[in-house]
């Protein structure tokens, strides 16, 4: 159900009656890097179509002889469907990309905003329905101090995980809608920033040695207004903010934890 960028215009040229299901595939790597990607997404796709499609129809059947062949009994049951996607994630709203890997030597994950036409590859997390406020909490340096301490690793580059990084992060407690407007504001200006280098990949504008001042100006306000949402206080290194951080999720998580039960001591019984 995958079409590479370089066979995409054939197989249409084939297929006229696929057009209005071939998507944009969004993988962490093309995302990065600039490059594209293709899938064949044929959710409540018309039946007709299909029969009188020879690519989709042969696609279709080689989706099927391969999850049949497989030794797992959850991938041969998918076989019974074989125009869809085994696993369905897909927001269908706005949402924002959260790509799963990203280098050890960025400043900040880039994270993206993406429309519901757009499929997400498992190489990536989407966060759907969210806001310019969470994009500009979580493109901050307050979340990147988060990641490079939970986050697990590939080599020595972050692997970014939905449970174990984002779900645990403990987010502003009370910010004022004052204080939310100012994070939108400084999120949009950092977006802003990206398109004005329409020639320059993610890759490209988040090497610390490429980075554009103008974008890094950018991200610096941001972390100003997030910063604030936490506390009056400037944080003035990543430890603050991490020891900040931790004490929230201990606070947090107090209350699922079970009540500490008292020890006897030794030998109480015998001097009774």
């Amino acid at each position: 159900l995958i079409l590479e960028d370089n066979e995409r215009e054939a197989f249409l040229a084939a297929n006229p009656l696929a057009k209005g299901y071939v998507r944009p595939l969004i993988c962490a790597d093309e995302y990065l890097n600039g490059m594209y990607r293709w899938c064949l997404w044929l959710v409540d796709a018309n039946p007709a179509d299909i029969r009188r499609s020879p690519g989709l129809l042969a696609r279709i059947e080689a989706v099927k002889k391969f999850r049949l062949a497989s030794k797992k009994t959850p991938t041969q049951l998918k076989a019974q469907e074989p125009t869809l996607f085994a696993e369905i994630r897909q927001p269908t709203g706005r949402y924002i990309l959260l790509p799963r890997h990203s280098s050890e030597t960025r400043t900040y994950i880039p994270f993206g905003y993406f429309g519901p036409e757009v499929i997400v590859h498992d190489s990536c997390t989407a966060l759907p329905d969210a806001t310019q406020y969470h994009f500009g909490v979580l493109s901050s340096l307050m979340h990147m101090a988060w990641v490079k301490q939970v986050a697990g690793r590939l080599k020595s580059d972050f692997r970014y995980s939905n449970t174990l990084v984002y779900n645990n992060f403990p987010w502003p407690e009370t910010p004022s809608g004052k204080q939310r407007a100012t994070v939108e504001r400084a999120a949009e200006a950092v977006l802003e920033a990206r398109t004005k280098f329409p020639d320059s990949t993610l890759a490209d504008l988040y090497d610390p040695r490429t980075m554009p001042p103008e974008l890094l100006r950018a991200h610096m306000e941001l972390d100003r207004a997030v910063d604030r949402c936490y506390r009056a206080e400037p944080f003035t290194s990543d430890r603050q903010r991490v020891e900040y951080l931790f004490s929230l999720y201990e606070k947090l998580t107090a209350p699922l934890l079970p009540a500490p039960t008292r020890r006897k001591r030794a030998g109480r019984k015998a001097r009774e």
